[in-house]
């Protein structure tokens, strides 16, 4: 009975994220496929009587790269932050939109908010220890208010690595990991369970 539940929770762990990852490709597949393809392959099914699967997910591919390749030319680079700013603020959208560009920006490794380097920190309290990301060593004003050097650390709560606390530390309460920030998100993201070692 113990190797059957250890065979089972074993087959789990193989098996799960290979199917979910298949199932969340074969989602956004199907969306980016709907997008576009829906109606182009309505007018194929009408006037040639054959559709083309999989079409309307080649032209949003095409109109990715298209806009990727504008956006770096010099004429995208003026025009493509004009248009940012005003469809950014547009109302409801200037609530989702930032945001969404910032997870998306950080998957694809773009971006990592800011963060310099990892830490460990003593937080909430002494002997226990928080992972964190150091986002600022220069505070002077708060330096000569406390008499100590700061620095600002962020600590994401988890499995959320987008929300958290910043908290202002001195210099030599700071342990510096020397692991990559993409290891550390994974860290949290795991809620632990994920070893870079």
């Amino acid at each position: 009975m113990k190797n059957l539940k250890r065979y089972f929770i074993t087959g789990l762990i193989a098996v799960v994220p290979v199917v979910l990852t298949i199932y969340v490709l074969v989602i956004v597949f199907q969306f980016t496929d709907s997008i576009l393809g829906r109606f182009i392959n309505i007018y194929f099914r009408k006037t040639l009587g054959f559709y083309v699967p999989g079409l309307g997910f080649l032209i949003f591919l095409i109109v990715i790269l298209l806009s990727g390749f504008l956006a770096n030319k010099f004429i995208g680079k003026k025009i493509f932050p004009y248009l940012e700013r005003w469809f950014s603020g547009l109302p409801l959208i200037k609530n989702i939109y930032p945001t969404l560009k910032q997870i998306i920006r950080f998957m694809l490794g773009q971006k990592e908010f800011g963060f310099k380097k990892v830490v460990l920190v003593e937080y909430p309290s002494k002997g226990i220890w928080s992972i964190g990301f150091l986002t600022n060593e220069h505070f002077g004003k708060i330096n000569q208010e406390i008499n100590k050097e700061v620095v600002s650390v962020f600590l994401p709560t988890s499995p959320s690595p987008f929300t958290g606390y910043v908290v202002f530390i001195a210099k030599e309460e700071v342990r510096f990991l020397d692991i990559p920030i993409s290891e550390a998100l994974k860290i949290i993201i795991s809620g632990g369970a994920f070893n870079p070692i």
